[in-house]
């Protein structure tokens, strides 16, 4: 062949390089979807997920209790009022409590039970550095209390440390501690032994909260700052001088039963309990809007800043 015609077939291959680069950046491909807004949203007896980006309106994924025998029947049944759903490892997966009584690692993709254990009033949990799972337990006959599990291990308790109506927790990797929300105080753990097949937590420190009722926990990403929800506020609690100021934006709202910020967007969806302990609507901020669920008992709603954004 010419260097003629190699030169014309080099051209030719360049466009057609182009145009499918082009064409890939505005077709949706399955799991590569650069823009998809994902909330995930619990309360009832299903976890689902919502996609702002498309219709917010409409579950693209669902997960129910009941269709995964890999959970024991017994704790199966525990999962009727979840009332927390956390995005894990990278939002790859999915970790569900229940105020029924137990808590299950779910991976996004299958739907599939990692791991499940049971804790009475289960209100939070949070995966910690090497495979260990911890849960926030409520009031309740066996609650007030965070219980560690390793998540290779499911259902067997590994220790157990008393925190009145126990709410929720955070894992911080700068201070290498877990914070715990309770009903009337935040604590703050270090880690110890935690290469050994004993772990343990230290308390490093509690503080009083600036009005009772603690009941979310969520960091605020990019910051050392973390929302804290009570009874009849909203509060960012800054963990490096350990103070209380309101949020700017929704800081005298009550019952507030969940706050979550978008890690690149910074946009705010939460949760205002408006009929009982639920609401059918979720509120967002920055920019405003709600997405109105009739029908549905909403309790907490997360981002998911996976790779699937």
């Amino acid at each position: 062949m010419s260097g003629k015609h190699l030169l014309t077939v080099d051209i030719v291959c360049c466009l057609v390089a182009l145009c499918f680069l082009a064409f890939t950046s505005c077709v949706s491909w399955p799991g590569h979807d650069l823009k998809r807004q994902e909330l995930i949203v619990c309360g009832d007896k299903e976890v689902f997920i919502l996609d702002l980006a498309v219709d917010s309106s409409k579950k693209i994924w669902s997960w129910k209790s009941a269709d995964h025998p890999e959970i024991p029947e017994n704790v199966r049944k525990k999962f009727g009022s979840t009332d927390d759903c956390k995005p894990v490892d990278g939002g790859t997966n999915i970790l569900i409590s229940s105020s029924g009584g137990a808590v299950a690692l779910v991976e996004r993709a299958t739907g599939r039970t990692l791991f499940w254990a049971e804790v009475d009033n289960a209100h939070s949990a949070e995966v910690l550095p090497g495979g260990r799972i911890i849960v926030a337990g409520s009031t309740a006959k066996n609650g007030n209390r965070l219980v560690l599990f390793d998540r290779s291990r499911s259902g067997e308790e590994l220790a157990s440390y008393p925190l009145y109506s126990a709410h929720g927790v955070v894992w911080d990797s700068h201070a290498n501690c877990v914070w715990a929300l309770g009903g009337k105080e935040l604590h703050a753990y270090l880690l110890k032994e935690w290469e050994t097949a004993r772990p343990s937590l230290v308390l490093k420190q509690k503080l009083d909260l600036p009005d009772p009722g603690g009941h979310d926990l969520r960091p605020v990403p990019g910051t050392r700052k973390l929302i804290v929800t009570t009874h009849k506020n909203v509060w960012m609690f800054d963990r490096e001088n350990n103070s209380f100021k309101e949020e700017n934006h929704i800081g005298n709202l009550a019952d507030v039963k969940s706050v979550d910020i978008h890690p690149r967007t910074d946009r705010i969806a939460y949760i205002k309990a408006e009929i009982s302990w639920w609401s059918a609507r979720i509120i967002l901020l920055k920019p405003d809007g709600e997405i109105k669920l009739p029908g549905e008992r909403l309790y907490k709603a997360r981002w998911n800043p996976s790779l699937r954004e």
